[in-house]
């Protein structure tokens, strides 16, 4: 198969992956306060707590996003010990490695990852 990983690829891989785990980790630890819930009886004006409560609802949906790379990138290392890293969990085809270079935790292939957010627009 033309897509096929060779072992230094995903080498480079797990490497790139191992890096982002540490990235976000760290990022949401740092980020951390910014999600914490505003207080309504603070002495702050309107606008302000409006202000805050967007802010606040904005970390929150930031860090879910986080949250979701992570086990995204913590399912593709176990993939990668269980030699199955690079396999489309939709059609089984191989995802290649430019595709996973951009976005090494990516569990679909560029088709199937298509598909899947036609049927979300839908």
């Amino acid at each position: 198969m033309p897509d096929e990983l060779a072992d230094e690829e995903i080498d480079d891989l797990r490497v790139d992956l191992e890096a982002l785990l540490v990235d976000l980790r760290t990022s949401l630890q740092t980020n951390a306060d910014s999600s914490d819930v505003v207080d309504l009886d603070s002495p702050i004006g309107r606008v302000s707590r409006i202000d805050a409560i967007a802010r606040q609802q904005m970390a929150q949906a930031n860090k879910a996003r986080k949250q979701v790379r992570i086990r995204q990138i913590e399912a593709s290392l176990s993939a990668i010990q269980s030699d199955m890293y690079g396999l489309c969990k939709s059609c089984e085809d191989d995802i290649g490695y430019a595709r996973l270079k951009a976005r090494p935790e990516t569990p679909f292939c560029l088709a199937c990852q298509r598909q899947f957010e036609a049927a979300r627009k839908g």
